[in-house]
């Protein structure tokens, strides 16, 4: 049971490859309703036009304001909203969590977006959001800092806790945003999204969950062992291992500049054991790194490994793994997932026959125990949490979209929605496509299906569409800044 170093785009990916336009709407319209928010004094209908939303906002009790951003067609919010710790007992205590919100209009749908890590404070879009021209609610996963409780109870940090969480910010926010809501996010983000699905199903009107891993079977990983057999080609998989397999053939020199390379940047190596361990491990994951994050097109890119040298050897691994991604500084950061991963999510373990002989440690050392400080207690919970979800996606899931993407190790096991026209259920996979995969990356009549689909679940879906779903197209046009991917590489292998 390896609990790998690998992360789902380190939940930094806001799954956009489309762009918005659109004027600025900043207060509701005059023949809109207020909606009267839980616990909040109603506002007369005949005041909505004098009432900003950034004071609607506000009026939700445990909602305060951290800051607001400009951007041309949109108010941007950072927010902070009172959650408790434990939703089952909330008189034990409450702590801030952290969200986003990119308001368009309150007459658009809204799309719920998930990183399954910590907040961007920058304004941003994911592709469904994008797609329907419409709001779009970002929320910090608990426990990321700083959305993390003072002390912490880690066994509060649970898939249900943080369900829970996205509950409750969707009903106080519904009262306001009362169009269509979409749930979305990516790797982790997309796990997130659909374990919200799953105790919360009646909350959204549509799920696209991209490249969402599903470890239902965290003991039985021969996925895995079949994508590395199988991926590409067999001259780009021998160029990979055999890389892999040099690094460790020159441990000595390459360790040094990695030890050369710690110093230098002030890292320190007590978490995973020391800064040896740390190298072994960044070179066991080297192959995945690629995959995850690379293509097809760079295998020519790969140093041969008898005939390069060793800086070209460790620059490379360096660039696509990372030597300081085991460092106590990168993985503090990351400590909820490890936490996770270890506790119910579960992670990848396969096999390395061709370093045989060459690992001092080997895979079954780097398990996600390894990644968290040893003084937060953790206990596996046998695999239940992810044996419920996956029972229920496969037999109650409704409308939700999973896409993959054909080149990506964490797609070697995907969720299996429920089949038949009444589940509304779609799985697409984009051919040649790594972790990045998008609605936009799909072959063109899949692509007019899928947008179609999530335009209907919308309900920003023309008549001229509805009849010919081959006419769909997204509701926005790109914008540089709100649709481009951020991603994380300082730790480049996890989901």
């Amino acid at each position: 049971m390896r609990k790998t170093f690998r992360g789902v785009l380190a939940g930094a990916v806001l799954i956009g490859t489309v762009g918005a336009t659109g004027g600025a709407v900043g207060t509701a319209t005059a023949a809109e309703p207020i909606p009267a928010i839980p616990g909040a004094s109603a506002i007369p209908a005949g005041e909505a036009a004098a009432v900003d939303i950034k004071d609607r906002i506000l009026a939700i009790p445990g909602m305060s304001l951290i800051e607001e951003k400009p951007y041309a067609g949109y108010r941007y919010f950072v927010l902070n909203y009172t959650q408790p710790i434990d939703h089952r007992h909330p008189e034990r205590g409450t702590f801030q969590q952290r969200l986003s919100l990119l308001h368009k209009d309150v007459n658009r749908p809204t799309v719920f977006y998930t990183g399954g890590y910590g907040l961007t404070t920058n304004p941003g879009r994911s592709e469904p959001t994008a797609l329907v021209d419409g709001n779009q609610v970002s929320l910090e996963y608990r426990y990321f800092t700083p959305s993390r409780p003072a002390p912490a109870d880690w066994s509060k940090l649970n898939i249900k806790q943080a369900a829970d969480d996205q509950h409750r910010i969707f009903t106080a926010l519904k009262a306001i945003y009362a169009k269509k809501w979409l749930s979305t996010g990516g790797s982790k983000g997309g796990m997130t999204a659909t374990y919200y699905e799953r105790f919360h199903p009646r909350d959204m009107d549509g799920v696209v969950a991209y490249v969402a891993p599903n470890d239902v079977r965290n003991d039985e990983d021969s996925a895995y062992d079949r994508f590395f057999r199988t991926v590409s080609t067999k001259e780009c998989r021998d160029r990979l291992s055999n890389l892999q397999r040099e690094a460790l053939v020159r441990r000595g020199p390459l360790l040094a500049k990695a030890k050369a390379l710690a110093a230098k940047n002030g890292s320190t190596f007590k978490t995973i054991g020391s800064v040896e361990k740390g190298f072994e491990n960044t070179v066991l994951d080297f192959v995945w790194g690629f995959w995850q994050y690379s293509s097809e097109k760079e295998c020519g890119d790969v140093p041969v490994a008898k005939t390069a040298t060793d800086d070209q050897i460790f620059n490379y691994l360096d660039a696509k793994s990372g030597f300081s991604s085991s460092s106590d500084q990168d993985l503090s950061g990351y400590t909820p997932y490890y936490f996770q991963a270890g506790t119910q999510l579960g992670a990848p373990q396969y096999k390395y026959p061709h370093l045989k002989g060459l690992m001092k440690w080997g895979p079954e050392y780097f398990q996600s125990r390894v990644y968290v400080p040893r003084d937060i207690p953790m206990k596996w919970d046998g695999g239940a949490a992810m044996r419920d979800v996956d029972r229920w996606v496969r037999s109650d899931a409704r409308q939700m979209m999973f896409v993959y993407g054909q080149n990506d190790p964490w797609g070697s096991e995907r969720f299996a929605p429920a089949g038949g026209a009444r589940n509304d259920n779609h799985v697409y996979t984009v051919p040649g496509a790594n972790h990045g995969a998008r609605i936009s990356g799909l072959p063109a009549d899949q692509q007019a299906a899928a947008v179609a689909q999530v335009l209907k679940w919308a309900g920003v879906a023309s008549t001229a569409v509805q009849s010919d779903p081959a006419k769909a197209k997204r509701l926005t046009a790109y914008d540089a800044k709100l649709d481009k991917a951020e991603v994380n590489r300082e730790q480049a292998l996890r989901p």
